[in-house]
């Protein structure tokens, strides 16, 4: 009783963080003020960089205990420090990999997953997420997977994410989750685009803008807006799919 009535607390708060603007424009304004000064790099992970906002580190967290995945797929490796912390916490578990694709991963950062004690439950491919060989590799080593997670923080074009997102989202069932990084591209304000925005992308043209294309035509997912009016502060507004059905 303590429990559910802790939850039904919880819930009312989140709910009312949510509708509170002010609230959430402070929280965008501190995100794009902290990202000047590239405050997701100064965080590691069991000693390699993580790149991450710690609320999203722990919103993963929360995610990956609740679901229990047999299989974590993640396109973008960088340093490294995603995987660590995907791996360390199916150690946790009891089960499970984590399998990293990535078009380029650089040999130091290779080397120093390699050596990572808990690399036994890390896979990794170089090459593009979009490729239909590597899409055929990744079909062959969830195979056979009953609970698979899919977290995209790779290329952040809209054509990119979301042929990603056609290729992996038929991997996940119900209850799990498609989490998609770096959506915040779209509500990047003018006055901070030019140092904070690649030139690849843009406004028009980011996770975001796939994500909603995604979802006109795939009603299989649906964005778990609670999950992220929890966090506030996160790379992923409407990035956070839960699959349904």
């Amino acid at each position: 009783m303590i429990e559910k009535e802790f939850e039904k607390r919880n819930k009312k708060f989140i709910k009312k963080m949510g509708k509170n603007e002010s609230l959430k424009k402070l929280s965008n304004k501190w995100m794009m003020e902290s990202s000047l000064d590239e405050y997701s790099y100064h965080f590691r992970w069991l000693g390699i960089p993580i790149i991450q906002f710690p609320q999203d580190i722990v919103g993963l967290q929360e995610i990956i205990w609740k679901i229990k995945p047999d299989l974590i797929i993640e396109t973008g490796i960088a340093r490294g420090g995603s995987l660590i912390f995907s791996a360390s916490m199916l150690q946790l578990i009891g089960k499970g990999s984590v399998l990293g694709i990535d078009i380029d991963i650089r040999k130091e950062n290779k080397e120093k997953i390699l050596k990572h004690p808990l690399y036994k439950r890390i896979k990794m491919i170089e090459g593009s997420s979009i490729d239909q060989t590597v899409i055929n590799k990744v079909n062959k080593i969830a195979k056979n997977k009953k609970n698979i997670l899919v977290i995209l923080d790779s290329n952040h074009t809209h054509e990119h994410v979301l042929s990603e997102l056609n290729a992996y989202s038929k991997l996940v069932k119900k209850g799990s989750y498609i989490i998609v990084f770096d959506t915040i591209i779209a509500n990047i304000p003018d006055k901070y685009s030019k140092k904070l925005m690649n030139g690849n992308w843009n406004k028009k043209d980011n996770p975001k803008t796939a994500v909603h294309e995604f979802l006109k035509e795939n009603k299989r997912f649906e964005i778990d807006h609670e999950f992220e009016n929890k966090l506030l502060i996160t790379v992923a507004p409407d990035g956070f799919l839960k699959c349904i059905k």
